[in-house]
């Protein structure tokens, strides 16, 4: 509240209120005593004359009355009186006239009535009772009420102006100080320090004005201070920021001596690696080339030495090159579709030799809730599980290693996968796991040199599953294996489950398996596609029998007891190996069957019993008759050769160049259906080689060249593709993917598929009625009409194949191969059926191009049976047994 307000509070509204309440207490109490004056005087007077005027009526002296109520009239405030009898009836009236009370008989009183008091007496008369009536005046109270209330207000305005001059003097003498008390410090707030107060008025402003002047002095003294400090301190700052500047150029110059330092140490691993790679790349080739010859034990076990040297060797390069681009920050992550399933089987498949020759189980089990279909980086992912089977297996001597895959959690359309490997090794201490995930770390200084390895593997998973958006961690006890586990965020196609790969309805399968853990896995499985699993000693013949040997079932003595239990078994048998796929036993399956590897993929076990449930006698579609050839230009001698090895081992044979100019000189006289290019080459490099091809013609513009290189770093490889060059194969070269690439390149395949001999596929029959009949139900008339009538549709068959090979028509021609291929699977015609479902298959995957070599085999089997069909024609009958190897002619095995 202002100082103003409160001082009109003070000095004028709280003394004019006690004021204006003491007037009207004494304007009321005047009132009151003035009205009781009255009151008692008239009251008095009537009082006095009442025994007179009962004295007159008792003596009947009426003459005195009238004098008697002049005397009471003769009073001022008296209006009127009268003399009434009970009937209010006036016997004698002076002044105004009055008015009848109501009852007369309630005397004596005294009221206010017509504007005034009525005072009713009552007087004793000689026969009955007479009252005095008396009509008082009032108007002079109220008259005395309103000239004392008009005497008081023009008091109280006097007052109260008097109050209010004093007030605003008071107020002036106050405010103005303060006034020049604001001014002084508004300018004192702008930095003005030279105005000072006037000390005036009473001593307390005085005082308030020396203090504020005396504050004044300080803030401008300190005002001076401060300048002064900061113009030191800005002249400090000047030459801390020349200083500054000055180091930010020597910062700047290491900075770029640093990026530059960078990129030679880049470079350095990357010539590094192409320089350890490429003699790399021969050893490890020629010792896969030189297990496969005869070979003594001492040297076999030499040779096993050194390529488990070149494996530690090649796993230390890639360790250090992952290392290298994590700390650099260029690992990129894919996102592609992925199947986790898969996915695990691939790495434990890859891992079963190390497994099996320490006798170890290696199991992987994807529970059912996790989703088919995600999206991910396979190859990080498959690198961090390898990288921790792997060294659960190193660590572990004796029991098993088991990958978990479970549902962590799900969010629309993400899901985090919880990723385990445990196994019944050596076990970590608690000091061990905490520095496990650290580089160049081991959990004891003696590991590294009784188990191998560098100490980078973990910490490169860790870095990658973080990258990934996961968590990863270990729980272990020393002496009683360990626990590795990783959570797995990845985006989800649909959350709907995996769908069963078979429906079984119920076929009855006996399964023997001493595992537990694998023994779980499968009935589940099997009781997940629909089997009924039944023990080994359940009454009934079963339908299948799958059962496990383990390591002690591969002794020649245990070996005979189970080809013993085979001999007695009626079905097919699924046996479970645990050894790898050369080392699988010799054991007979009288009723069919097949011999699988651990750890088994399910995948393969689902096609092996499919096959088994629904045989099929056709077998593996032909090769075609031409042969690519390739090109290999490499600067490294050994290179060439042990190219040149793995290529004749898979039929193919090779071209050598030692540089791009002998392979250009190659080129100008011929063409080659597929290069591997080295990239460092003398004088002309690899990319300039390819440059210079693709000029040549058009046909080199189409030819697939191939990348063979030690490069390993996803920025170099990438530079290559871009660069004209299709893929790029790493050194050193892996058959396997060697292999896989010529497949998808060049459509070749292991010799036992596509890669059959002419002369073999000669060996199959034109027409085999046994076949036929196992197709018919055993039933072998149906049989010969089905043959009959495959045989009718050739003709048709043939023109509509022919009508659509000269139009172009893919889909047309699709159409009549299906139709073919179809009608083929009902009958024992193992020809044409091969050569149909080849022809068909090689149609969806390559187009018409592809399947062009296979034409004139297709028409030329088509035409054997033909032949067939005229030359049994008049034989023909449903109980004739006749196949194809028996045939007469010698023109049905003509090609």
């Amino acid at each position: 509240m202002p100082i103003r307000t409160r001082l009109l509070l003070l000095a004028v509204v709280v003394p004019l209120a006690l004021m204006l309440t003491l007037t009207l207490l004494a304007l009321q109490h005047d009132s009151q005593v003035r009205r009781d004056a009255l009151e008692q005087r008239t009251l008095g007077s009537a009082l006095l004359l009442r025994p007179s005027l009962e004295h007159a009526l008792l003596d009947h002296h009426q003459t005195w009355l009238p004098e008697l109520l002049q005397r009471l009239q003769d009073i001022p405030e008296i209006r009127a009186v009268s003399l009434r009898d009970a009937a209010g009836t006036a016997t004698l009236e002076l002044g105004q006239q009055q008015s009848v009370l109501d009852d007369y008989a309630a005397a004596p009183r005294l009221d206010e009535r017509d504007g005034g008091w009525r005072l009713v007496l009552p007087l004793e008369g000689a026969n009955q009772t007479n009252y005095l009536d008396l009509s008082v005046d009032t108007t002079v109270l109220q008259l005395a009420f309103y000239r004392h209330l008009t005497a008081a207000a023009l008091v109280w305005l006097v007052s109260g102006l008097l109050l209010f001059l004093l007030t605003y003097i008071v107020y002036r003498r106050i405010d103005r100080p303060i006034e020049e008390l604001q001014e002084l410090l508004r300018r004192l707030n702008a930095g003005d320090y030279q105005l000072r107060l006037a000390r005036h008025g009473p001593p307390e402003l005085g005082g308030l004005a020396a203090s504020v002047n005396t504050l004044s002095d300080h803030l401008e003294n300190a005002h001076e201070d401060m300048q002064r400090h900061i113009d030191q301190t800005t002249r400090d700052l000047q030459e801390s920021m020349e200083t500054i500047e000055i180091q930010n150029i020597e910062l700047d110059m290491a900075h770029r001596r640093a990026l530059e330092a960078n990129r030679i140490k880049s470079e350095f691993l990357a010539n590094m690696s192409h320089e350890i790679r490429t003699p790399l790349n021969g050893i490890i080739g020629f010792c896969q080339l030189l297990s496969r010859s005869p070979l003594d034990a001492r040297q076999r076990e030499w040779l096993e030495h050194v390529s488990k040297a070149s494996d530690s060797l090649l796993a230390l390069i890639n360790d250090i090159l992952d290392f290298s681009k994590l700390e650099a920050g260029k690992m990129q992550l894919e996102s592609v579709n992925l199947d986790i399933q898969v996915l695990v089987d691939e790495v434990l498949g890859l891992q079963g030799p190390q497994a099996h020759h320490k006798q170890l189980h290696l199991l992987g089990l994807v529970y059912d809730d996790v989703p088919e279909q995600l999206q991910g980086d396979p190859l990080r992912i498959k690198q961090v599980l390898t990288n921790l089977i792997h060294n659960a297996i190193k660590f572990t001597q004796r029991g098993e290693v088991i990958v978990r895959v479970m549902l962590d959690d799900t969010d629309t359309q993400r899901v985090t996968l919880r990723i385990s490997v445990s196994d019944t090794g050596i076990g970590l201490s608690e000091t061990a796991c905490q520095r496990l995930f650290q580089a160049f770390s081991q959990a004891s200084a003696s590991d590294s040199r009784h188990y191998g390895g560098t100490g980078l593997g973990l910490m490169i998973c860790r870095q990658l599953v973080e990258q990934m958006g996961g968590e990863i961690g270990v729980a272990s006890e020393l002496g009683h294996g360990s626990t590795f586990s990783f959570t797995l965020p990845l985006q989800a196609q649909r959350l709907d489950p995996r769908a069963p790969e078979l429906a079984l309805g119920g076929l009855r399968v006996a399964f023997d398996e001493a595992h537990p853990a694998t023994h779980h896995a499968i009935a589940h499985l099997l009781d997940q596609w629909g089997a009924s699993v039944i023990p080994m000693d359940a009454e009934g013949p079963p339908d299948l029998l799958i059962a496990g040997l383990q390591y002690e079932d591969l002794a020649p003595a245990r070996l005979a007891s189970w080809q013993k239990c085979l001999d007695a078994s009626h079905c097919p048998c699924i046996l479970l190996v645990q050894a790898g796929p050369m080392e699988l036993p010799e054991l007979r399956l009288p009723h069919g069957g097949e011999l699988l590897s651990r750890p088994l993929s399910r995948q393969t076990l689902a096609a092996s019993i499919e096959r088994l449930i629904s045989p099929r006698a056709l077998p593996a579609p032909p090769f075609e008759s031409h042969s690519p050839r390739l090109l290999v230009v490499d600067d490294n001698s050994a290179n060439r050769r042990l190219l040149e090895a793995i290529l004749d081992d898979l039929g193919l044979s090779a071209q050598l160049a030692a540089s791009g100019e002998e392979a250009l000189a190659l080129a100008q006289g011929e063409h080659f259906d597929l290069v591997l290019m080295d990239i460092r080459l003398p004088g002309m490099d690899g990319i300039a080689t390819t440059q210079a091809l693709r000029r040549l013609d058009a046909r080199w513009r189409n030819c697939p060249v191939i990348a063979v290189t030690a490069h390993a770093m996803q920025e170099e490889r990438q530079q290559l593709l871009n660069s004209g060059l299709q893929e790029v194969l790493i050194k050193p070269v892996d058959h396997a993917a060697l292999r896989d690439l010529l497949t998808r390149r060049l459509a070749i395949g292991e010799p036992s598929s596509e890669a059959r001999p002419a002369a073999e596929q000669d060996e199959l029959a034109v027409v085999d009625l046994t076949l036929g009949t196992q197709l018919a139900a055993g039933r072998e008339s149906l049989a010969w009409d089905t043959l009959l009538l495959l045989i009718d549709s050739l003709d048709t068959s043939e023109a509509e194949l022919r009508s659509a090979w000269q139009a172009g028509d893919e889909e047309a021609f699709l159409d009549a191969i299906h139709a073919l291929n179809g009608a083929c699977r009902y009958c024992g015609v193992p020809q044409l059926a091969l050569l149909a479902e080849t022809l068909e298959t090689r149609l969806r995957s390559r187009g018409l191009h592809g399947v062009a070599p296979l034409l004139d085999d297709l028409y030329a089997a088509m035409a054997r049976l033909a032949d067939w069909r005229r030359q049994h024609a008049p034989a023909a009958q449903p109980s004739s047994t006749t196949n194809a190897n028996a045939s007469p002619s010698s023109s049905d095995n003509d090609r």
